[in-house]
């Protein structure tokens, strides 16, 4: 297959921004994509990790102003890995510079500035896209294939969480994820809340009303010059979703935590039906469970799933799936839909499913304030 190459600058070169470039590195282990990434252009205010960049050959522009990646005409995508409070004013710029771009979740740092954001994009010819890499796992596509197909009769109840454990420590060092300022007041749910809700939405499961249970649990934290400082976001938010549909429809739980026992970086997704349940967590990434009747007794199966996703690899199926292999996934679903290839392969969040997404972030910050469900 001919590919086509695309230019790609990154502005913030932090975690992410490294786990793209490693995943350009590994682009050859993908077997049938349209384009062929290079990365040569990345922004930080940070030397240091501007300097990290001079091991990747074909970083041909290293700058702390981005505005020198959006005037750049050999640049054809860029991917935006900045804190919420950046998110607007970066967007919005990248939007009128006319540049292509995926953007880290959660596509503004408030509902206000969610709109604007896909309004701007959607008025424009831009090819934009959000972040959430974790479905690309196969056990979590074959989850989202068995709901989709209908194999689960009248949907009963479902479960989609995303849970970290390092908050557990009341000593680490605060940093932008927990001020309101700079993540916003939405907190956790705008850190990992579009995880959760990318394979509802993309199943047609928008929530119509929302309790929220929210708890800033630690409250302040080192700040790194020997004093303390306020940690004012939300740490953990379970949300109980009524999503419309057949007889009254069905609850959907959405859990977000930073502070989850026993929990490294999990996600996952549970589904029960009349006819049949499905649940998938990356804790064991090569399992799906699987729910049938069979001869008047109720049976989970354990199906096992190997390495395969969305896009086929050299990497042999019985082999295991890790994070760094979903970030490649997702890539090439976003190259790819931009280029036209696609095709009816599971794609990355739309910009209006991100702004969906705020709206029920929106709803559980007022069941929150209130103690009463609220309406999306």
């Amino acid at each position: 297959m001919k590919q086509d190459e695309v230019r790609i600058g990154v502005i913030g070169g932090g975690l992410m921004g490294r786990e793209l470039a490693t995943a350009i590195g590994r682009w050859s282990a993908l077997s049938d994509v349209p384009v062929r990434p290079r990365l040569t252009a990345v922004c930080d205010v940070d030397p240091d990790v501007l300097g990290w960049f001079d091991r990747i050959d074909s970083v041909r522009l290293r700058t702390a102003d981005y505005t020198d990646l959006l005037a750049d005409d050999d640049l054809d995508v860029l991917y935006l890995a900045v804190p919420h409070h950046w998110h607007e004013r970066l967007y919005l710029d990248c939007v009128a510079a006319g540049k292509d771009f995926l953007g880290e979740k959660p596509f503004g740092i408030d509902l206000d500035a969610s709109r604007r954001i896909v309004e701007a994009i959607e008025a424009s010819d831009v090819f934009a896209r959000c972040c959430s890499e974790m479905p690309y796992f196969p056990g979590a596509q074959l989850a989202f294939a068995e709901v989709a197909s209908g194999a689960l009769g009248q949907l009963l109840e479902a479960e989609s969480s995303f849970l970290h454990s390092s908050d557990l420590d009341r000593d680490k060092p605060i940093n932008w994820k927990r001020r309101a300022a700079t993540c916003g007041r939405i907190g956790v749910m705008g850190d990992l809340g579009m995880h959760t809700l990318h394979v509802p939405l993309r199943l047609g499961w928008r929530p119509e009303k929302v309790y929220a249970v929210l708890q800033d649990i630690v409250r302040e934290r080192p700040d790194g010059r020997g004093g303390r400082a306020p940690c004012d976001t939300i740490d953990n938010a379970t949300l109980t979703c009524r999503v419309p549909g057949q007889q009254g429809g069905f609850p959907l739980t959405l859990a977000t935590k930073r502070i989850a026992p026993g929990e490294m970086n999990t996600w996952r997704l549970r589904v029960l039906g009349m006819d049949g349940g499905v649940a998938f967590s990356t804790a064991q990434p090569k399992t799906v469970r699987r729910f049938r009747v069979r001869d008047g007794r109720q049976v989970w199966e354990h199906l096992e799933v190997g390495s395969q996703s969305v896009f086929p690899t050299i990497t042999g199926p019985i082999f295991e799936f890790g994070f760094a292999d979903a970030i490649l996934q997702m890539w090439a679903a976003y190259l790819s839909e931009r280029a036209g290839g696609l095709g009816e392969r599971f794609g990355c969040v739309t910009p209006r499913e991100a702004l969906t997404s705020h709206e029920v972030f929106a709803a559980a910050l007022r069941s929150g304030d209130s103690g009463n469900a609220s309406p999306v």
